[in-house]
């Protein structure tokens, strides 16, 4: 699947689109805090399955409890739609 870069439109878009996301250095960014560690290596163990399925994978790193999540889709240099269906599902599994 080709990555689609999004439109200036979309990213204007991206703050109410994903409420839990910022943008920064053009790049999606997201912190998660979790209980303790292995509820955040858990998450980010479900993340990678579905990154993995997509064949599109985040930047991010884990300190005890807190998971920082950052998606850039490096083929388009910027922000694609691949970014914002694995953000929408990250979302959904940290709910």
């Amino acid at each position: 699947m080709a990555a689609v870069p999004l439109t200036g439109e979309q990213i204007a878009d991206l703050p109410s689109a994903l409420p839990d996301w910022q943008l920064v250095e053009g790049k999606l960014r997201r912190e998660l805090r979790f209980t303790d560690f292995v509820a955040a290596f858990g998450f980010m163990t479900q993340v990678a399955l579905v990154a993995e399925a997509m064949g599109h994978h985040p930047e991010w790193s884990n300190v005890w409890n807190r998971v920082v999540v950052t998606l850039t889709t490096h083929d388009t240099g910027g922000l694609s739609d691949l970014d914002l269906e694995l953000a929408r599902r990250i979302d959904a599994l940290a709910s």
